[in-house]
């Protein structure tokens, strides 16, 4: 999955073939057996109708999602294994006396265990937001509407508009405040003003969330329901003007670099000087605003929007934000709408999983130390950056046999994929939090705290040379990703592991699953987004037109082909919503088999269970992407995600590889068929 400006990447990987070569084929056999377990298929089913079940339906028979969950597949069982070890880790650091001020132990013991002390969580209430509520409840006007955003925002809330500090798209070697769309209770504009029956249901319960969390702040209930109408049609406002997310994936329609008098000029009512200064930030006569007619509808509303509907808006923003920290009624009443309305989760998840990622998303440096230290072998760095070093090998002699590519765009091609960064378990330098402060005084304070310090650390980038070696996920985190500014890849170390790979599984296991996945994250380097950066990390134009051309169709065979595709009910997947991650995925197992095929298993045609190398390989990369996934969960990706669902992830691309094709002897009449000439094939 890509990373761009804060927003994440997913997938995965772990360590390699050549390290196999070490063990006795008896001893690869038993651990490939283990990884790729034949009774988890549904024989049943003929492979090249549906290969997802083909190769997982019985696991998906014996694996429902558990009450907690939305969803339940390979990532969430190797989550599960990691929180088994930071649980642990988590309770010794928080039973440890005597740990000095300031150390890894003291913060991320103390920080987890204010947030499992519920009895003084209920206790407390909704007392801990009283200075940030009365402090809204004194606003007077309009200039002290937008004095407590940008107040909330030096203090890690972030209400209204996004805000932060990262590399300038066209001169990555300089950092740059950037402005962003924000201020709405739902996931996007598309909640708002969608038609279809599962989102018209979603807004009408949002409505009546907003209603009851009023009701639990003190409302009385008639108010409440005024109060809720006013709100919502505030947000209506701000959703009326903010992108969807297909054009929020256009980074030439979000580069707007404008000097802050030209601002001031297009958003009347918004002094941009002041509003910086507001911010903490010193120094800068230009910011780039991702969207300006968002913040042209803020000034407006500003004008518009009596103060009294500003203060209920912020009132209710403050609470939803931090409701999963305050008492029961709060925090359940959250629960409810995010997580069984939105997602179909039937109950919470166990209070010490949710502290352990609040802890983990707040001081993750400090507890991925820990981990690090207790659960990744050091040897994995090295085996993986061998195997990387493979499927990048791979992927430059693809380029070089391009029919589509001109010798100019190959050879600038090749100079951005040899110019990867590799990153792998966890950084070279840890953060350093000296200077904030968590200890015991309530599990609000330390959320508070925690999200002011990473304010000040944002902000504090401005004049500063830009860090490369900075990690966007902490090292237990179960996913990866590739950041276009810094053309690097990352893996941290909570997925180098089981069910993802296994150093002693033999070669088809290991490339079919971590081996595409590391092809997915390269190939975001190239795909409708990624190829728009050059080597350096700038947003710039470095194809010839042909060559751009050329690649628009071919991707647009994909776009189409998965645009097709009803995934529930009537929604179909957005083709153009998911093209960047539907590109990574061809791209990644296309890549991943070549290189298998180098491997002396890869040679073969051994069988291992019945089965030959490929067959192995595919039925890998089918187990990566196995899960069962409630409807609400699916409902709300698809409007939301850029990812296809996962039965089409692992479908969908081995349709287009005529190796599969030959290892399942899949005929024309089989469903999942698709005619030479409908192929999608680009990297």
């Amino acid at each position: 999955m890509q990373l761009r400006k804060g927003l994440i990447v997913a997938l995965s990987v772990m360590t390699l073939a050549s390290c196999g070569e070490q063990q006795k084929p008896d001893a690869k056999m038993e651990a490939g057996r283990k990884l790729l377990d034949p009774a988890n298929m549904d024989t049943t089913v003929r492979p090249g109708d549906n290969f997802f079940l083909y190769a997982n339906g019985a696991w998906l028979k014996n694996n429902p999602i558990p009450k907690s969950k939305s969803r339940w597949g390979s990532f969430n069982e190797l989550v599960e294994n990691n929180n088994e070890i930071l649980h642990k880790l988590l309770d010794s650091a928080a039973a440890a006396s005597g740990a000095p001020k300031g150390s890894n132990v003291q913060m991320v013991g103390d920080f987890y265990r204010t947030g499992m002390d519920s009895l003084a969580i209920e206790k407390a209430g909704i007392t801990p937001l009283a200075g940030i509520l009365q402090r809204i409840a004194g606003i007077k006007d309009a200039a002290g509407v937008l004095a407590e955003v940008t107040t909330e925002h030096t203090q890690g809330i972030g209400p209204l508009f996004g805000f932060y500090v990262s590399p300038d798209d066209k001169n990555v070697t300089k950092q740059i405040c950037q402005f962003g769309q924000g201020g709405l209770g739902m996931p996007g504009r598309e909640y708002y003003f969608d038609k279809d029956a599962r989102t018209t249901q979603v807004r009408d319960a949002y409505q009546k969330y907003i209603v009851d969390m009023l009701t639990l702040m003190g409302t009385e209930a008639a108010q409440a329901k005024k109060d809720a109408a006013e709100i919502y049609k505030l947000e209506l406002a701000l959703a009326g003007a903010s992108y969807t997310r297909v054009e929020m994936r256009n980074p030439y329609l979000l580069y707007n670099k404008l000097h802050v008098d030209e601002l001031t000029k297009k958003t009347p009512g918004l002094e941009w000087k002041g509003l910086l200064q507001s911010l903490k930030v010193s120094g800068e006569d230009s910011a780039i605003v991702a969207n300006p007619k968002f913040f042209t509808e803020v000034a407006k509303q500003l004008k518009a929007t009596p103060v009294e509907t500003w203060k209920k808006y912020l009132s209710f923003h403050v609470v939803n934000g931090m409701a999963s920290f305050l008492s029961s009624g709060f925090d359940t009443t959250r629960f409810n709408f995010y997580g069984k309305t939105m997602r179909g989760q039937q109950e919470q998840e166990l209070r010490w999983k949710r502290v352990l990622s609040i802890v983990d998303g707040n001081i993750g440096d400090m507890l991925g130390q820990m981990y690090v230290d207790r659960a990744f072998k050091p040897e994995a760095k090295k085996r993986m950056l061998e195997l990387v070093g493979n499927l990048q090998q791979t992927y430059a002699e693809r380029i070089q046999r391009l029919d589509w590519m001109s010798a100019e765009t190959k050879q600038k091609a090749l100079v951005k994929l040899n110019g990867f960064m590799k990153k792998i378990g966890y950084p070279d330098t840890w953060k350093d939090y000296s200077k904030l402060a968590i200890g015991r005084e309530g599990y609000v304070a330390n959320v508070l705290a925690a999200a002011q310090w990473q304010y000040n650390f944002n902000v504090n980038k401005l004049g500063k040379p830009v860090d490369r070696m900075e990690w966007q996920m902490t090292p237990p985190t179960v996913n990866a990703y590739y950041n276009p500014a810094f053309n690097e890849i990352v893996f941290p170390a909570g997925i180098l592991q089981y069910p993802f790979f296994d150093e002693n599984a033999d070669d088809a296991v290991n490339y079919g699953g971590i081996g595409g996945v590391i092809g997915h994250e390269m190939t975001h380097g190239f795909d409708d987004q990624g190829r728009l950066y050059n080597a350096d990390g700038n947003l710039s134009n470095w194809w010839t037109a042909e060559d751009s051309a050329n690649f628009t169709t071919k991707a647009n065979v994909a776009v189409d082909m998965y645009g097709k595709i009803v995934a529930l009910d009537t929604m179909h997947i957005n083709g153009h919503l998911t093209e960047g991650e539907n590109l990574a995925d061809l791209g990644g197992i296309s890549i991943a088999y070549e290189a298998f095929k180098k491997t002396k298993q890869g040679k073969s045609n051994e069988k291992i269970d019945g089965f030959t190398p490929d067959q192995r390989f595919f039925l890998s990369w089918a187990q990566v992407w196995r899960a069962n996934t409630r409807p609400e969960e699916i409902a709300q990706r698809l409007k939301t995600d850029p990812h296809s669902p996962s039965e089409t992830r692992c479908n969908v691309p081995v349709s287009n590889m005529e190796a599969w094709y030959k290892a399942f002897d899949i005929k024309p009449t089989d469903k999942m068929y698709r005619p030479e000439n409908e192929r999608a094939i680009i990297w």
